[in-house]
């Protein structure tokens, strides 16, 4: 039976947020001022699934894709480009508020772009005859398939009916299959994940595959299976070999506004840490200016950073370090050997890292964050530590998702 609520405010998943008598209700599509009807979605006591709207907000529109509501790509297409932004700033604000912290958060920066670089697609089988090559259903399981995206670059044209040949010849009903695709400066990098081991005959037909679809590169696990041209990206004034599934910011202007605020956040520091550095997106840049240790505890990254260092002219000199920065956090004492120190952590962010700079007295950190609540954990600690959140600015380049970048510079 369907029940009728007046949605409060935007929840930090994009969901619209009701207050009823037995609590609180989350309705995905719904947005602030809007009266809707609602029915129960079983096994969410929680969440109403809507089904009509009674009273619109003006500051919905249209959607941009066929699929939203059911695509789980994307939360909130629906709603107008000024409050949409004016949300996503608030959940950085929201989070440092949560901690105790009250710090200036600048307006959020629009790095969508040409829109996203990577994608992660998957692919399964139902039966013997049906295949699916998509992104996973709105808080669901199930496989939308689909056949184009309007939020990838021009640069992944050609991926998802790559994608597609690619699951034709290993999808099974069994278990679903990724498919990451990534454009690079020489074309398409895939990398494909939950296949299992690849039969000779498979591996004959993926590589016509990657041959028909013009791939640079196609590889299994990292294990590769066709290249035609190695995956490069230029970063600086390096060239720098990608590795199989290498992590990149989700936008090509993502990566130019996060470097270009960490670059002006540690302006003339002569001796810099980047922490968890990847491939050098940061570190790279860095070396035009400073002197670098570039810290990560994925090897093929390191590498990949030290082989575009190698060949790259004018930069000074960048030191390299494998290292596991969960486990084995650079240390104050290490850490006070740098002007500033930047660190860059993935969405679990960076608890003993934060703990041990927060010691160190290091004069600027640097922090990147793609989490607001962990990114408020870590500031907090190093707030305690006699730091000063100087300046905070999100970045969006996840357009219509609830995901924000975070560039903050403190200071001892």
């Amino acid at each position: 039976m369907a029940e009728r609520l007046t949605i409060a405010r935007m929840g930090h998943r994009g969901d619209g947020i009701a207050e009823g008598p037995q609590g609180q209700f989350y309705i995905a599509g719904a947005l602030p001022g809007e009266m809707v009807d609602v029915e129960v979605m079983p096994g969410h006591p929680d969440r109403r699934l809507l089904v009509a709207i009674q009273t619109p907000s003006s500051e919905r529109i249209a959607p941009i894709c066929p699929h939203f509501g059911v695509c789980g790509g994307c939360a909130v297409q629906h709603w107008r480009d000024e409050r949409y932004r004016a949300w996503k700033r608030e959940l950085v604000v929201m989070a440092l508020h949560q901690v105790g912290i009250v710090a200036p958060v600048s307006t959020i920066i629009d790095a969508h772009g040409d829109g996203r670089r990577r994608a992660v697609f998957h692919a399964r089988r139902l039966g013997h005859d049906v295949l699916k090559v998509g992104f996973s259903a709105a808080r669901g399981h199930k496989i939308v398939a689909i056949d184009r995206c309007p939020i990838l670059a021009r640069s992944l044209d050609g991926a998802l009916r790559a994608a597609w040949a690619i699951a034709d010849p290993l999808a099974t009903p069994q278990r679903p299959l990724d498919i990451q695709a990534t454009a690079t400066e020489t074309g398409l990098d895939i990398d494909v994940r939950g296949s299992g081991p690849i039969k000779p005959a498979e591996a004959e037909k993926l590589a016509r595959v990657a041959a028909a679809h013009g791939l640079a590169r196609l590889t299994r696990h990292g294990e590769l299976i066709a290249q035609a041209r190695l995956p490069l990206l230029r970063i600086g004034r390096a060239t720098v070999p990608l590795p199989p599934a290498a992590f990149l910011q989700a936008t090509a202007a993502g990566e130019a506004e996060l470097a270009r605020l960490v670059l002006q956040a540690c302006s003339g520091a002569t001796a810099v840490a980047d922490l968890f550095s990847g491939v050098g997106l940061f570190a790279l840049r860095l070396a035009e200016h400073a002197r670098v240790l570039a810290a990560d505890k994925n090897t093929a990254a390191v590498a990949a950073l030290e082989t575009g260092a190698r060949k790259a002219v004018g930069l000074k000199p960048i030191q390299t370090m494998c290292r596991d920065l969960f486990e084995n956090p650079l240390t104050a004492s290490e850490a006070r050997a740098f002007d500033a120190v930047i660190f860059n952590p993935p969405r679990q962010g960076a608890l003993a890292q934060s703990r041990e700079l927060a010691a160190s007295g290091v004069p600027v950190v640097v922090a990147v964050s793609c989490n607001p609540a962990t990114f408020a954990r870590d500031m907090r600690i190093l707030a305690d530590g006699g730091y000063r959140l100087a300046a905070v600015t999100p970045v969006d380049q996840f357009r219509y998702s609830p995901h924000v970048e975070i560039v903050a510079r403190l200071e001892k």
